[in-house]
């Protein structure tokens, strides 16, 4: 009782903090942020050992299994006591800002080492995208952990795919941190541990197995969001890209997008992210640059530990495509409950891209299993889109 009380007074003063946040972190984050996050990065990389792999190459963790079963086990009880059927939501990256249409156009000039899978050939191809929030619950958006992520679905993609329940797409999941929050399954199972407690901020503190590092460098991208449209997104996991090679991918915002959050310091609208992203595309087409950076050192560029941001200055990210969301309208009931039959996993995926890494490898089943109990329990049963998909106002 005595911790659930502290936890709870952090966070109402960080909920506070929050509404105060962008009269000075922009300024902030362009003094600080990068610094901040190479000392971090720093300190990260002293407390690891080289495991001895190679360019691409995975080793299976101790106990991966068993980890991998508390992490469904907790999630699932965690959407049981919080959700009812019908109204069942994701465990992760749960709520919903918009589900848009778009195009991903791969581009004409690429380098010969970066044309495999879907880059092979210059071509463009239908999206649904869905930018959300970041679970397991559905709270205001001024009271998140300022955290978005994006999911593309790009359809029409031809060839063999590495799960069977879709043969026509290649998903490509991201977030707004360039690190994910747990370096590994083992770390991850102890976090769902923590959320389902009530307490998961007790996780990056915990005296006997501290993550207060990983914390730190994902609150320095973790900020009061104004519009998902505007944010630049990461894989945090690697994916091959070809035989013996990996990469890491990322969305690069392109365009200017509407940004004000009404009434602050006070309180917004519950769902102002979603009002600012359907001002936007209202009155204008949005952009990004998906680009990737390839794996050139197997230490300071790992595959099994997801907390280490891979360094630009060893390999800058390369733009292999774009991505196009055109105007819309999309904010009508029906299609914000198309985002219910969707299912993104990273293992919708061509052989070329397959997901890389101990929490890729976990979401494979993870996702599958979580994705079947939501829809079941919503009687929402899953669906393959093809782009051809029509809705009121849409």
């Amino acid at each position: 009782m005595v911790l659930q009380r502290v936890h709870d007074a952090v966070v109402f003063l960080l909920h506070v903090e929050r509404r105060f946040e962008p009269f000075f972190r922009p300024f902030l984050d362009s003094l600080l942020r990068e610094p901040l996050a190479a000392l971090t990065q720093t300190l990260i990389n002293r407390g690891r050992s080289d495991d001895g792999l190679q360019l691409a190459e995975e080793a299976l963790q101790p106990d991966e299994e068993a980890h991998l079963k508390a992490i469904i086990e907790t999630l699932g009880t965690y959407m049981r006591q919080h959700w009812a059927p019908g109204n069942f939501q994701r465990g992760g990256n749960t709520k919903t800002h918009g589900v848009v249409r778009a195009s991903f156009s791969v581009r004409g000039d690429l380098p010969p080492r970066y044309r495999h899978g879907l880059f092979a050939q210059p071509r463009s191809y239908p999206a649904w995208v869905r930018f959300s929030g970041p679970g397991p619950d559905w709270p205001r958006d001024i009271d998140d952990v300022g955290f978005v992520s994006c999911s593309i679905k790009v359809m029409g993609v031809p060839g063999p795919k590495l799960m069977e329940d879709e043969k026509f797409t290649q998903d490509f999941l991201a977030i707004c941190t360039p690190t994910f929050v747990t370096p590994d399954t083992r770390s991850n199972a102890k976090l769902q541990a923590w959320i389902l407690k009530g307490t998961p901020l007790f996780y990056f503190v915990d005296p006997h197995d501290s993550h207060i590092l990983d914390g730190f460098m994902q609150s320095l991208w973790n900020k009061t969001q104004s519009n998902p449209l505007g944010e630049r997104y990461w894989s945090c996991v690697p994916y091959l890209l070809g035989e013996g090679q990996a990469m890491m991918y990322s969305l690069y915002p392109r365009s200017k997008v509407y940004r004000h959050i009404p009434r602050l310091p006070l309180r917004p609208p519950d769902n102002y992210l979603r009002d600012n992203m359907v001002r936007t595309l209202a009155d204008q087409d949005v952009e990004f640059d998906f680009m990737i950076q390839l794996q050139t050192d197997p230490y300071r560029m790992p595959v099994e530990n997801a907390a280490v941001r891979w360094p630009e200055r060893l390999s800058p990210f390369v733009p292999v495509a774009r991505l196009h969301i055109p105007r819309q309208h999309f904010n009508s009931p029906e299609q914000l409950a198309f985002a219910n039959v969707l299912s993104y996993n990273p293992w919708h995926a061509l052989p070329a891209h397959r997901p890389l890494g101990n929490q890729s490898r976990a979401r494979r089943r993870m996702y599958w299993e979580l994705s079947r109990l939501r829809q079941g329990m919503n009687q929402t049963p899953h669906v393959e889109p093809n782009g051809e998909e029509v809705f009121p106002d849409g």
